[in-house]
């Protein structure tokens, strides 16, 4: 299959990328019917410290570990968020107070944890981790394409709508990429071609004009897309439910991701970020900069699942983080490049209330080199559980290449969907 990238600019007002494939028919209204599964993914870059954010307050090497930036274990009174303590889940995990808005969450049960999960690849580079988990092929630097578009590929559909998968980013992320038809634009509202009708009219007869057939089609694709979102208008989806987003680029981008689920514009797969997760000093404890971060990341999570009410049901979020931080702080009182990490799994059909995977321990002889919290539950079973269970992918093998997913490993985070 032949497929080509077309990236239309003017004035940097508007980025689109996309990869359709010559042939391509755009059917709204039969995506919009058909109730399809979304999954919705947030990547936080810069390796997020999950022993903080969901903290092993029944581990005592933890709090030995972390002097001055531990998160105090649950009081026996209510009022965690206010007095700085964690918010007990299950008697020995609890949640970085700034998680309080996520506690309902855990509460009805949609919310579920993964804990000591990663890639067993012992890289600390941020580059190399990142590009491993977006691609699922940990160690294997020459892949070419990411999970998330093999997860596509996979399930090939004709009638699959130009706005399938989606990031709302400035580019098209690693995981995304590949020969399946994905899409990136950093505003709805400001998809396409800007700079009046004369303009898109322009680009339209060029590329009408063009003497390669393949170039003539995609293009004529990509204003076919354009068209159907001004037509589904998006940006009149207005946040429900009194659901308020934060103000910062990632809380927007959720509200975006909300104005396309609720327009049917047949969205799939989608995809954004959160930055700025790197504190190797002065990381904090129940305040200070994980605390900043946590308050932005918890308040956008809550925000989408509150505005797209009874449509979680259809819906699972996912979020990650390259790898986790070392397990002692160091001596700028933050946290260096570690190993495993924690995932949020939130959505209608999640067992939630649960905190999954097996814990290793925080003893110096139970961590990953001597340092790290060790990885007990690889990343891609999490990714392949709800490829298959929640998206219907059939052959997962084609997913993951060269790694064994069997289903007895999957944890049981969601329920089958029908």
């Amino acid at each position: 299959m032949i497929s080509r990238r077309v990236l239309l600019r003017n004035g940097g007002m508007a980025l689109v990328s996309l990869g359709f494939a010559p042939g391509f028919v755009a059917r709204t209204a039969a995506a919009g019917a058909d109730r399809r599964k979304i999954l919705i993914t947030i990547f936080q870059r810069g390796a997020a410290d999950g022993l903080n954010i969901v903290v092993p307050f029944g581990e005592r090497d933890y709090y030995a570990a972390r002097p001055s930036i531990a998160i105090a274990a649950p009081s026996r009174t209510a009022g965690g968020e206010r007095d700085g303590r964690a918010l007990d889940l299950d008697g020995f995990f609890g949640l970085h107070p700034r998680l309080a808005p996520l506690l309902p969450l855990w509460q009805q049960r949609s919310l579920a944890i993964v804990h000591a999960c990663g890639s067993h690849d012992p890289t600390r580079s941020h580059f190399d981790a990142q590009d491993y988990m977006e691609s699922g092929t940990p160690g294997v630097k020459s892949t070419t394409d990411g999970w998330l578009n093999r997860v596509l590929r996979a399930e090939r559909r004709a009638d699959a709508s130009p706005f399938r998968a989606v990031a709302l980013a400035a580019q098209l992320p690693r995981t995304l990429q590949g020969t399946a038809p994905a899409l990136a634009m950093t505003d709805v509202n400001r998809f396409g071609v800007r700079g009046g009708a004369g303009t898109q009219a322009s680009f339209e007869a060029e590329y009408a004009a063009a003497a390669d057939r393949v170039l003539q089609r995609t293009g004529k694709d990509a204003f076919d897309a354009i068209r159907q979102l001004d037509a589904a208008s998006p940006a009149r989806h207005q946040p429900e439910n009194g659901a308020v987003y934060p103000r910062s680029a990632y809380g927007q981008a959720l509200k975006q991701i909300a104005q396309l689920t609720k327009a049917d514009v047949g969205l799939e797969v989608a995809f954004t970020e959160s930055t700025q997760w790197d504190h190797h000093a002065n990381e904090g404890a129940a305040n200070g900069q994980l605390a900043n971060r946590l308050d932005d990341f918890a308040q956008g999570i809550a925000a989408l699942v509150t505005d797209l009410g009874s449509r979680m049901q259809d819906i699972v979020i996912l979020t990650m983080s390259e790898f986790g931080r070392a397990v002692a702080e160091n001596g700028n009182r933050g946290t260096d490049h570690g190993h495993a990490n924690a995932m949020f799994v939130v959505g209608g059909s999640v067992n939630g209330g649960k905190v999954y995977g097996r814990w290793p321990g925080l003893a110096p002889a139970q961590r990953h080199d001597g340092r790290d919290l060790a990885v007990t539950t690889d990343f891609r079973d999490v990714f392949a559980e709800i490829a298959v269970r929640h998206l219907r992918v059939r052959d997962i093998r084609t997913v993951f290449p060269g790694f064994d997913v069997r289903n007895e490993r999957f944890l049981g985070l969601v329920q089958s969907a029908a």
